[in-house]
C-alpha cells in the first residue's frame, strides 16, 4: 500500500491491525477492464438512485469519465428508468454532446452540466445530480448545510451554493457557472433545483449524494423543531477529515453496492 493510501486509510478508519484485510478501490491491468468496471458501477449507482426514490420524471443523471478518453463520459439514456438501467444501456458522449456509443437520446441538461463540471475539475471521475425530494426542498432556502450532525460534517466548508437559477439548464454558459460555483468542493447546492456531488469514483459521488440528501432532510427536520445547535468549527473540520475523504466516501458506499449487486444482478448485463 502506498504511503498516501496508508495515510488516507489511517485518517478514515484508524490503524489497520496485521492480518486484517481492508477493501480498497480496485486497480486494473487494462483500459477495457477499467471501462467495464466503471460502467457497472454507474449502472449500480442508478439502481441505488431508483431505490432511494431520487427519480423525478426524466430528470437526473450520473456520469463517469471514460478511462481511455477522459474528455468523453458515460451517462444514462434520456428517459430511461433508473431502476432498469444496465451497463449495456449506458451511452457515451463527448464534451460537445456528440453521441459516440449507443442508440438512445442524450439528456441535454446532463450534457450541459456534466461536461462543464468535468472540464472544470480534471480530478473528478464521476458526478451525480437528481431532483431528490429533500435536496430540492433544502435548495429553495439558498443556504449551505450546517454542521449539526456527524454526517453533515463531511460537507463542512466543502460545498457551495449556486444561486443563479435560470430554468432548465440548456446552455453551456450556465454549466460553466455551475462548475465555477462547485470550485474545489465535493458538492454544490443548486438553488431552487437540487444537489450535485462529485468524486474520484462513481461510488464516492453517489455516496456523497445519498448522505447529502439525508443531511438536508435532517436539517429541515431540526429547523422545523427549533434552532439546531452547531458543532464547533475545529470539531467539524476534524470530523470531515475522518469521514469526508475520497477513500472514506468510496468505503462508506460498500454496503450499498454489496446489496444492490446481489439484488439486481441484471445490472451487469
Amino acid at each position: 500500500m502506498s504511503t498516501d493510501l496508508t495515510s488516507a486509510v489511517a485518517a478514515a478508519v484508524g490503524p489497520v491491525p496485521g492480518g486484517v484485510t481492508l477493501p480498497l478501490p480496485p486497480t486494473f491491468d487494462s483500459v477495457g477492464a477499467e471501462r467495464q468496471y466503471r460502467k457497472e458501477q454507474l449502472a449500480a449507482g442508478f439502481r441505488l438512485f431508483g431505490r432511494f426514490g431520487f427519480s423525478e420524471g426524466v430528470a437526473g443523471h450520473i456520469t463517469v469519465r471514460d478511462p481511455e478518453n477522459p474528455d468523453w463520459f458515460w451517462v444514462n439514456p434520456f428517459g430511461m428508468s433508473f431502476n432498469q438501467i444496465k451497463a449495456s444501456d449506458l451511452i457515451l458522449v463527448d464534451h460537445e454532446g456528440t453521441l459516440l456509443h449507443g442508440n438512445r437520446m442524450v439528456n441535454k441538461a446532463a450534457f450541459v452540466i456534466h461536461s462543464q463540471v468535468h472540464a472544470a475539475r480534471p480530478d473528478v471521475v464521476a458526478a451525480a445530480h437528481s431532483h431528490s425530494l429533500y435536496g430540492k426542498a433544502f435548495s429553495s432556502l439558498g443556504i449551505p448545510l450546517d454542521p449539526i450532525t456527524q454526517d453533515a460534517c463531511a460537507f463542512f466548508e466543502d460545498h457551495s451554493v449556486y444561486s443563479d437559477y435560470r430554468g432548465v439548464v440548456n446552455e453551456s454558459e450556465e454549466g460553466r457557472r455551475i462548475g465555477a460555483a462547485l470550485g474545489a468542493h465535493k458538492a454544490v447546492i443548486l438553488q431552487n433545483h437540487g444537489l450535485l456531488t462529485v468524486g474520484h469514483s462513481v461510488a464516492e459521488a453517489v455516496w456523497w449524494f445519498i448522505t447529502m440528501e439525508r443531511s438536508c432532510q435532517a436539517q429541515l427536520l431540526a429547523m422545523a423543531a427549533g434552532t439546531p445547535k452547531l458543532i464547533d468549527r475545529d470539531t467539524a473540520l476534524l470530523t470531515r477529515e475522518q469521514i469526508g475523504t475520497h477513500l472514506a466516501g468510496w468505503f462508506q458506499a460498500r454496503p450499498l453496492w454489496d446489496q444492490v449487486t446481489v439484488s439486481d444482478p441484471d445490472l451487469f448485463d
